[in-house]
């Protein structure tokens, strides 16, 4: 594997509130337990797949559990950056996060992010 490429540059991320809007007005590629992933209509839209997190207080009470799912988010859109579609993705958390070791939380967050990856490439 390359690990150059397997870099989370700026260039991989969104970074505007308007590239937040258009991906979120746009349709809804996957939903998982605990998040719900966008992207905007008309396909193929950037040089590069760039990823977008939303991840609330309301869902997630605590820093340290909003910055672990963000961490484990980024680690997997790294290593799968290179098979996906050429467009923005965000990935929404939509359900409340209930009070639980980080292990457990890593490992949850982890596995589902990689079936939604997986279900985006499909697309």
């Amino acid at each position: 594997m390359n690990t150059a490429r397997a870099t989370f540059s700026s260039a991989a991320r969104l970074l505007r509130p308007s590239e937040y809007v258009a991906a979120l007005k746009g349709r809804r590629v996957a939903k998982g337990a605990l998040f719900v992933v966008s992207t905007p209509r008309g396909g193929a839209n950037s040089p590069q797949p760039r990823l977008g997190l939303i991840i609330g207080k309301k869902q997630a009470k605590r820093a340290v559990t909003r910055n672990t799912i963000k961490r484990i988010i980024r680690e997997s859109f790294r290593l799968q950056q290179n098979r996906l579609p050429n467009r923005d993705i965000v990935f929404r958390l939509h359900t409340r996060i209930e009070p639980c070791t980080l292990t457990a939380l890593k490992k949850q967050v982890r596995q589902e992010a990689d079936t939604l990856l997986k279900q985006v490439t499909k697309c």
